[in-house]
């Protein structure tokens, strides 16, 4: 390793450092031969990385784990959390590093994180590998929710160590390099007011205020407004989740981050068919993490963030509790706010057209995509045309065409703006069979339909000719979509 070229990188070590009782030093599993799969180059570049470097032969083994920069502190990231409601007092990063922190260009700190790194006391039997599969989906839906301008972590590179990884049947290996604002977790909380270690929860709420939040610490009550911050910036998230069909899959507290990011992209997927109950994940038999179920969820997980803050809001307890109960019960009101924005835009709306008309037109347009069972992202593309005067599209996609019909003379009523329609629906999502056919050509050596998806789902709202499929729904014959952890 170019000891030259590895010291133009600056890894702070931060939270290694404040936190040392929430982490554990560790190396990642040498990696005898890197391949580099996917760079992202804007990302690089955003971060102050050289992406002429990150492919050279010393930049693969950094982005790796094999050689880190002076000063550099690798840790496993402690953390708890309730796993389908049950909770589990010690988790972790089983097979996943904090390689440390990076000021990018803009002067905002992030975390560099690696995913399928190897084994770390926290692995609970795992082998701490991860598949080519797996990180190749998170690199192409963490990419897509960026350009929906969804809060999310970031995918720098996925790497191919050359190591199969057995799970079913051998698998070709890769570790995911990702970017996040933070990843600080409600799991991360919880695990710190697990220890009885009242300074230590206090000096996890000041690095949190510090890092994400930093007007909190301004406030007369510092740990309220950080409580009061975390709940908007989620509220905000899941509506933005819940406007594009995207259901993550494994909303346990310990995949909630306190920075309102969108984190671990494990059985996610997008929702065709409208359809609430919709879930993909294999392990989720009771639908506890339905799309519909998201904003529910999210208000549980947010509930037990707020008992881990108890102690920091008030000396008695009793009042600690009513002053949580008061700010998390701003979440649904927050959260119907920005689901009632992201519709109105969605429907080409102005701003001034509120109230119980437009709530009731959509509602009954919600109605009528479940019963009909519509594809939820071409419709409001379909829409745009409707809009423009090409009602048919979006018509021959219901049932019932007189209820379709009187619905969008109501909608008409209030003109709506076809360019704003264009500006918030996408044409291009991941859809579940590209997706599959890409990471099944990827798992077998042929990149080039994965690269095609990317292209596509990173300019989502501009429709191109000859990526005609890429908006297509999924073929009669796919069949219900399962997806799987990843693990």
């Amino acid at each position: 390793m170019s000891t030259e070229l590895l010291g133009s990188v600056t890894l702070g070590n931060r939270f290694a450092r404040e936190l040392a009782e929430l982490s554990i030093h560790w190396r990642a599993l040498e990696v005898p031969e890197p391949r580099m799969l996917m760079l992202n180059d804007l990302l690089a570049a955003e971060l102050g990385l050289d992406p002429t470097f990150l492919r050279s032969a010393d930049g693969v083994e950094f982005l790796v784990g094999n050689q880190v920069p002076n000063g550099a502190t690798p840790v496993a990231q402690a953390y708890a959390g309730h796993q389908f409601g049950a909770y589990v007092p010690r988790l972790g990063d089983g097979r996943a590093l904090l390689l440390g922190e990076l000021v990018d260009v803009h002067g905002r700190v992030r975390d560099l994180h690696l995913k399928g790194s190897g084994r770390t006391p926290f692995a609970r039997g795992g082998d701490g590998l991860a598949a080519l599969g797996p990180m190749l989906r998170e690199y192409l839906v963490s990419e897509a929710m960026h350009a929906l301008r969804i809060p999310t972590t970031r995918s720098l590179a996925t790497v191919a160590t050359g190591r199969p990884v057995y799970r079913e049947t051998a698998l070709p290996g890769a570790v995911l390099a990702r970017v996040a604002a933070s990843h600080l977790r409600v799991g991360s909380f919880q695990y710190a007011r697990s220890t009885g270690d009242l300074e230590l929860l206090r000096r996890l709420a000041d690095h949190a205020m510090d890092r994400h939040y930093p007007g909190a610490a301004e406030a007369d009550e510092p740990y309220l407004a950080l409580f009061e911050a975390i709940v908007a910036a989620q509220a905000s998230l899941v509506a933005d989740w819940m406007l594009v069909g995207f259901v993550h899959g494994v909303m346990n507290t310990d995949n909630m981050t306190i920075s309102g990011e969108t984190i671990d992209y494990g059985p996610c997927a997008f929702m065709e068919a409208f359809d609430p109950a919709t879930v993909f994940s294999s392990i989720d038999y009771a639908g506890r993490y339905a799309y519909g179920n998201q904003p529910f969820v999210a208000e549980w997980n947010l509930a037990r963030l707020a008992e881990t803050l108890l102690p920091l809001l008030h000396d008695d307890e009793e009042q600690a509790v009513s002053i949580a109960g008061e700010a998390l019960g701003r979440f649904r009101p927050s959260y119907s706010a920005a689901w009632s924005r992201g519709m109105r835009a969605k429907l080409g709306l102005p701003a001034s057209a509120h109230g119980e008309v437009t709530s009731a037109l959509v509602e009954d347009l919600i109605q009528m995509l479940q019963e009909s069972r519509v594809d939820y992202t071409m419709l409001f593309r379909q829409l745009g045309a409707a809009a423009r005067g090409d009602a048919e599209p979006a018509r021959c996609l219901f049932l019932d065409l007189a209820r379709i019909d009187d619905w969008m003379q109501r909608w008409r009523a209030f003109v709506p703006d076809p360019e704003l329609m264009d500006r918030t629906n996408p044409v291009y999502i991941p859809r579940n069979h590209l997706v599959e056919e890409a990471l099944t050509a990827a798992t077998a050596g042929d990149l080039r339909p994965f690269e095609q998806l990317l292209e596509a789902v990173t300019s989502p709202y501009d429709e191109r000719p000859g990526l005609e499929r890429y908006a297509a729904p999924a073929p009669e014959d796919f069949g219900r979509y399962q997806t799987f952890c990843g693990t």
